[in-house]
């Protein structure tokens, strides 16, 4: 499947709209496109799989490694005959950057450039980004332009003849309704505030889509099948899922199922917990659902089969859900008390970066002595009991306590940093419970 990757001059500059219009404008031409997105993101997948009706591949070295990178890729390829990669922050920025993903792709790339104060400028910034492929780490092919929030007429003009050496692609227009709302955690997901179809339909009319079919190419995928993946378990886990419960990575629902039988249930709903042999709780929005929670019978039960000796294995929301207390602006709320920590919302980010942990000893995710890579993203702060009991020490990232992760009791195990399946945790939990 051929491929393409999107990557801005920095955040905020107009990545995912763009993506969002090259996917529209590559299905008025009949094409079937698939969307991913470099860095371990949640909620700009969100809109690109609410725009096209598929899910959304995480291409993230740290998390997968280049192998698991692009062995999400092809699992995409399944799904449609063009891929659109959604870089992170700038195309240079960070140690797991746009730059380290399409080169471990072999993918050309587009730059998306703010527009909306700029012509020769725009140009120039573009220019300059290619320029600086030559003193990367790594080997980037940028090869052509797409103008964010551009003027048509004279601005578009303007910037296209100025852009000599790169190919202009098109243009997102400054229209009302293009820009994505935020909230602490970010932007809202895809089906809680979509672009309206009409205003989607406006900004794709801007792209060229024979110029950006042209400069897409097949990716390097000199790798093989997980032949793991495809060994069957037969392990029972029940997965929540709902509004409070929504950070998920595709590849993550696709090994689970693959290596056992997935039961998904809604503590919100105040589901009962399926006959399982471990529970995942993933990361979410708990706080905007807190009253709800703690009216939960199904945070009773959870409770009640944690303290028996059922796995049950939290991500960061997860986490917040089976401590002590989770406080936010409309007060305290008691959760389902199976670790020894109380939570508290923050106005600012607490937790930000990929993460390594070493196991201090034996997890549902990994034995003692192994490391595994994360992300974390929070806003939130723990405040854990003198007594608890920590099974992962950091190597990178802040954690629970800026020291340690992974809260451990009975055998639960709850932790601020969400995992990939490239990093081993969900065969390790799939293998030994």
């Amino acid at each position: 499947m051929p491929g393409v990757v999107l990557a801005g001059t920095a955040s905020g500059v107009g990545k995912t709209v763009a993506t969002l219009a090259v996917c529209r404008a590559l299905e008025r031409e009949g094409k079937t496109p698939v969307a991913a997105k470099a860095g371990p993101d949640f909620v700009d997948p969100s809109h690109h799989a609410t725009v096209l009706g598929r899910p959304s591949r995480t291409l993230d070295p740290w998390l997968a490694g280049e192998t698991g990178v692009r062995r999400a890729y092809a699992r995409g390829a399944d799904d449609g005959d063009v891929c659109v990669v959604e870089g992170t922050m700038g195309l240079y920025d960070s140690d797991v950057s746009t730059a380290a993903v399409a080169a471990a792709l072999d993918l050309p790339v587009i730059l998306v450039v703010d527009a909306s104060a700029g012509i020769e400028s725009v140009a120039a910034t573009a220019l300059g980004f290619q320029q600086y492929a030559d003193r990367a780490d790594y080997d980037v092919d940028v090869v052509g332009l797409l103008a964010a929030r551009a003027r048509g007429g004279r601005h578009e003009r303007g910037i296209r003849d100025a852009v000599a050496g790169l190919r202009y692609v098109g243009r997102t227009p400054p229209l009302d309704g293009l820009e994505l709302p935020s909230r602490h955690l970010g932007a809202d997901l895809g089906d809680e505030s979509p672009i309206r179809e009409e205003t989607l339909d406006a900004a794709a009319r801007g792209i060229r889509t024979d110029r950006l079919v042209d400069v897409a190419r097949p990716p390097n995928l000199d790798t093989t099948p997980s032949l793991r993946a495809a060994d069957e378990t037969g392990a029972r886990i029940a997965v929540a899922a709902d509004d409070a419960f929504r950070f998920v990575y595709p590849s993550t629902r696709d090994r689970l199922r693959g290596r056992g039988v997935v039961e998904q249930f809604s503590p919100l709903a105040g589901d009962p917990i399926p006959d399982c042999d471990a529970v995942y709780l993933p990361g979410g929005y708990p706080e905007r659902h807190a009253a709800a929670l703690a009216a939960s019978p199904t945070l009773d039960e959870l409770r009640a089969h944690a303290a028996e000796g059922l796995a049950v294995f939290g991500e960061c929301g997860g986490t917040m859900v089976l401590g002590e207390s989770l406080s936010t602006d409309d007060g305290e709320y008691e959760m389902a008390g199976v670790l020894p920590v109380e939570t508290r919302m923050r106005d600012r980010l607490v937790g930000l970066d990929h993460v390594g942990v070493r196991a201090t000893r034996d997890t549902l995710i990994a034995p003692a002595g192994e490391t595994r890579r994360g992300h974390e993203y929070h806003f939130s702060s723990a405040t854990a009991a003198s007594d608890a009991r920590f099974a992962f020490e950091m190597v990178r990232g802040a954690g629970v306590d800026g020291a340690n992760d992974g809260l451990t009791e009975y055998r639960t195990l709850g932790t601020f940093a969400h995992f990939h399946p490239g990093s081993d945790a969900f065969d390790y939990l799939l293998e030994t419970v």
